[in-house]
């Protein structure tokens, strides 16, 4: 028979409000009594209700988590940042999976206002306005992850994913490429994929490039998916020397395709990668990639929401985490043309 607080304040000889004054370290209770109290609880082994707690402290100790895809490399190394941090702070997490489902992501909202969570932490490939009309009609402190929120109100952690995609690009550019091809996110994807191909673009264009229409394809950030557009590249005999990938999976979909077709990578393509998730470092050819501190993103979204839920928001509503370019094995020099001077545009 499961040992309720009635059970506890009956053998320690108080009042049951006596027992939740000690369960929920109340400096109203001598210290004689509490430790009556406490050495009872032990004795009967009994746990407080945890729902019925947080009724009385408003206080659930929850913080809930909506994710895209649980199948991500690339959330499930922030969704360890997460989980770390929480711990640190004596929170447990709630993770909901929508699969991109703009209704589900709704309904998780409800969910964990139901379940009377503390912060939510959201991710999300494509951020409806419908679901940010809901985010804001909740009185739950929420921050978003990887996502530009300047033109919102809501707080978010990421990378400068311009100037990263910039950086890469200009790389890539300096190694002799010319016709580089960039495989980014769908077209319905809206994260960050459009501040990448803004960097992407800008790139080129001081270089006095045009953007190819033919070299920038969409993916969804699978390796089939990936493997499929280098395939075509191939079959229409348009093959880049270079290939930017715009998540690290993309970039092995891509490797195996060219390696299927006998190409060799880096030495007749390079191909670069985006995030260092640890299989980037792990596959051979290593990638080069742009490396996002995915574990501190995170964190960092763990620490803005215990901030504003004790009341203590500081510094900007929006973080910017540093980004690094990491040379590995899968990018090199281009053989296949001479090198073009740099074009600055006129704003330089």
């Amino acid at each position: 028979m499961k040992v309720t607080i009635k059970d506890v304040a009956e053998k320690a000889g108080v009042s049951i409000a006596t027992v939740s004054r000690v369960i929920n370290n109340s400096d109203q209770v001598s210290a004689l009594v509490r430790e009556r109290v406490l050495e009872v609880i032990e004795e009967l082994d009994f746990r407080p209700n945890p729902v019925a707690r947080s009724l009385v402290m408003k206080k659930s100790h929850l913080i809930g988590v909506v994710v895209p895809d649980m199948s991500n490399y690339f959330l499930g190394e922030i969704m360890n940042g997460i989980e770390e941090i929480t711990r640190t702070y004596q929170y447990d997490i709630i993770v909901c999976n929508t699969r991109g489902n703009h209704e589900l992501e709704k309904r998780y909202l409800d969910l964990f206002y139901a379940k009377q969570v503390e912060g939510i932490i959201f991710m999300s490939w494509k951020l409806e306005n419908s679901v940010v009309e809901h985010i804001t009609k909740i009185d739950i402190p929420v921050v978003m992850v990887n996502r530009n929120t300047s033109k919102l109100t809501i707080p978010s952690v990421s990378i400068d994913n311009y100037k990263a995609a910039y950086e890469l690009t200009h790389y890539l550019l300096q190694k002799g490429h010319t016709q580089i091809a960039l495989i980014r996110n769908s077209i319905d994807v809206d994260a960050f994929g459009l501040e990448q191909y803004k960097g992407y673009k800008q790139a080129l264009m001081e270089y006095g490039i045009e953007v190819n229409k033919n070299y920038v394809r969409y993916g969804d950030f699978s390796i089939e998916n990936s493997y499929q557009i280098v395939k075509s590249f191939i079959k229409e005999n348009d093959i880049p020397t270079a290939i930017f990938a715009t998540s690290d999976v993309m970039a092995i979909g891509a490797i195996n395709a060219l390696k299927d077709s006998g190409y060799q990578v880096p030495e007749d393509v390079s191909v670069v990668g985006f995030n260092d998730i640890r299989l980037a470092s792990l596959y051979r050819p290593k990638l080069t990639v742009i490396h996002q501190p995915l574990f501190n993103i995170g964190t960092v979204a763990v620490k803005m929401i215990i901030d504003r839920i004790k009341g203590e928001k500081s510094g900007d509503n929006i973080v910017i985490l540093p980004h690094s370019l990491i040379e590995r094995e899968s990018c090199t020099e281009c053989k296949k043309e001479e090198k073009v001077s740099v074009v600055y545009s006129e704003e330089e």
